[in-house]
């Protein structure tokens, strides 16, 4: 039997943005029904690589591969799913209405309101989205990236601005994709986090991969998590 093939394939991808190269020759891999992070300070990247894979930027160079198929057929055919960080694209509907709305574009969506019920939208639903707050945001931003019930799904910092209760209810929900077999990747400053949800982590510096492994080879020598990404990475803000 064939081995399946990587949920993302990366490889030798370079994005240059207003005379600067925001991705240099980056390669990654993510494993299909697995979590993998992406770790980086401020301005390395990230959300650059993430709008590649989901079609929003077009790169220099490199290719990008997802389920082994072209990454813009993958996404057009509804099998890629994307929490932004922010958007203003939905600034006056509520958050059922979203909902709704972006299930109404796939084939086979999951059913709203248990999804609703379980990110808690039901206490805010009345509420326009440029009103709620940055958490109840990020839980309306995360219900639309899986109504479409995504093969791969890509989180930029999922749990920004929530609180702690709410936060363990998004790693829960990760855990259950996982269970699921879906494939996620996902951003985050919270070292907690990545060691608590990652299969794989990828720290990302200046647009280069500047290491990976898993939590526990990573610091296999006894540093913590966050003591490898402070050895790996550069500040952007000076003492």
């Amino acid at each position: 039997m064939l081995d399946s093939p990587d949920a993302l394939e990366i490889d030798d991808l370079v994005v240059r943005l207003g005379g600067r190269t925001i991705i240099d020759s980056l390669s990654l891999r993510a494993e299909p029904g697995r979590v993998t992070a992406l770790l980086g300070p401020n301005g390395a990247g990230k959300t650059t690589l993430i709008r590649c894979c989901t079609g929003i930027l077009t790169p220099d160079a490199g290719a990008i591969r997802i389920m082994g198929d072209d990454a813009a057929a993958a996404c057009q055919q509804g099998r890629v799913g994307m929490m932004p960080q922010t958007t203003g694209a939905w600034s006056g509907v509520r958050p059922l209405e979203l909902l709704r709305y972006l299930a109404s574009l796939h084939a086979h969506p999951l059913p709203i309101e248990p999804l609703a019920e379980r990110l808690g939208l039901h206490e805010f639903a009345s509420t326009p989205y440029r009103r709620l707050s940055g958490g109840q945001q990020q839980a309306v931003n995360l219900a639309g990236a899986l109504v479409g019930r995504p093969e791969l799904v890509f989180l930029d910092e999922p749990t920004a601005g929530m609180d702690p209760h709410s936060r363990r209810s998004v790693w829960s929900l990760v855990h259950d994709l996982r269970a699921a077999g879906v494939s996620v990747l996902l951003t985050t400053h919270l070292m907690d986090e990545a060691a608590e949800l990652a299969d794989r982590i990828w720290i990302i510096d200046h647009g280069r991969i500047a290491l990976s492994g898993t939590v526990e080879e990573l610091t296999a020598d006894g540093r913590s998590l966050e003591d490898v990404f402070l050895a790996n990475t550069d500040s952007r803000m000076r003492p």
